[in-house]
């Protein structure tokens, strides 16, 4: 082992690992098409196979796990795009949803494909299809295979938007050798607080850099002009409010709230789950409320308005004055508020938002938020929040202008700039 290509045991042993992927990858791949968790025309992207081809030029890869934390790279690529006119972009990650809203909200000269699994024959597949000039990895999503991989080729690496909370932190604390190890493959590392910052460095990292979340930056949700107008039309004579990436303690609040309203608002309610829409109608029905669903071509005709679908959260923020933040009632601890604030939309949560709690400690400080009561939820959804909606979305529009500073740094990395 030398200090510039560090592979202690447990590293050693995960990429041992990593060699008998391709065993079972298939099979367990096929089940899951079955089960409608990958796309039929894409899942051997998972395999290491493109289905697009590379463009000319030179092309930086930005990988995040999941949807939210793939839209929050939208920002940054704006910024890196803005600074290298000439420079491609690759966006990667692994769940469906996450490729299907993204083909909605793709910034200029960016393709988004699945990131194949950490295994090597897959990843020199990967890499010598898309030869990318640098490769920016987003949160806390580190596969050993790709990273060591990418590093071998002289692919330099930054780790970006790095958040790591006290649990996520104890999960990785008795795998420090193997962090460290990773991390030291790592030119630039920036985290989105100073508890993320510290637990990186108890764990191996060196030279973090507070950024803030790039969440906050995030350009706001797109929404298709002809479906927005014809919603538009469809909620005349009504009073839409919204429950935005709801599970299901957020639910039982605002039905109860709901229920006891008069008179009542049309409330709208996006799950953070949209296979879920079938068994949120019972629940309604169960709180003596009707429901219609959007995923079964049904209008806002009732009390509630289950809007389970994909890739459509840029239509409910703009049609609804006010959002209640879900994964705020519950142990999920909150979800992103800043795709609301950037499309104008008042913000409310309940009590619980560790998840984001720099982000709503950042809203509050600013009179951009409120926290909501349960039994105070569909008063507050009702009531005139334009002024705390205003400074919402302005200091959505700040942040978004934030990021040329860290676009500066990973383009010097990358050899752009």
């Amino acid at each position: 082992m030398t200090t510039s290509d560090p592979k202690g045991a447990q590293l050693r042993l995960v990429l041992a690992l990593t060699r008998a992927i391709p065993l079972v990858a298939p099979t367990i791949l096929k089940r899951r098409l079955a089960r409608g968790k990958d796309l039929p025309d894409r899942w051997r992207e998972k395999l290491g196979e493109p289905s697009l081809s590379r463009p000319e030029g030179p092309l930086i890869w930005l990988h995040a796990v999941g949807l939210g934390e793939t839209l929050a790279l939208r920002g940054l690529i704006a910024a890196l795009a803005d600074q290298s006119p000439n420079t491609q972009f690759l966006v990667t990650s692994t769940t469906r949803a996450s490729a299907e809203v993204m083909a909605a909200n793709l910034p200029p000269r960016t393709r988004h494909q699945f990131l194949p699994l950490d295994a090597p024959g897959y990843l020199t597949r990967f890499l010598d299809h898309w030869r990318p000039a640098l490769s920016v990895w987003a949160e806390q999503d580190l596969w050993p295979g790709a990273v060591t991989a990418t590093a071998a080729r002289g692919i330099p690496l930054a780790l970006v938007n790095a958040r790591m909370n006290a649990e996520a932190y104890a999960r990785r604390r008795r795998w420090t050798g193997l962090y460290a190890d990773l991390f030291a493959r790592f030119r630039l590392i920036t985290a989105q607080d100073e508890a993320t910052a510290r637990h990186l460095q108890t764990i191996g990292a060196t030279s973090v850099s507070v950024t803030g979340s790039l969440k906050a930056a995030a350009p706001p949700l797109a929404a298709d002009p002809d479906k927005l107008a014809e919603t538009r039309e469809a909620l005349t004579g009504r009073n839409p409010v919204l429950l935005a990436s709801s599970h299901p303690e957020d639910e039982f609040v605002a039905l109860s709230a709901l229920r006891a309203a008069h008179p009542r608002p049309l409330l709208l309610l996006a799950p953070r789950d949209p296979h879920r829409g079938a068994e949120i109608a019972t629940r309604v029905a169960e709180h003596g409320l009707t429901a219609t669903r959007r995923s079964a071509g049904q209008g806002p005709t009732a009390d509630v308005w289950i809007v389970d679908t994909f890739g459509e959260m840029g239509l409910w923020y703009r049609l609804c004055a006010t959002t209640l933040i879900g994964g705020t009632f519950g142990p999920t601890e909150g979800h992103n508020p800043w795709e609301p604030a950037a499309l104008g939309s008042a913000i409310l949560h309940g009590p619980r938002t560790a998840n984001f709690a720099a982000d709503f400690a950042a809203l509050h400080q600013a009179g951009a938020a409120e926290a909501v009561q349960p039994e105070a939820v569909i008063a507050a959804l009702t009531a005139d929040h334009s002024a705390m909606a205003t400074r919402a979305k302005a200091l959505s529009d700040t942040a978004q202008g934030a990021l040329a500073p860290l676009a500066a740094d990973l383009l010097k990395l990358a050899g752009l700039k």
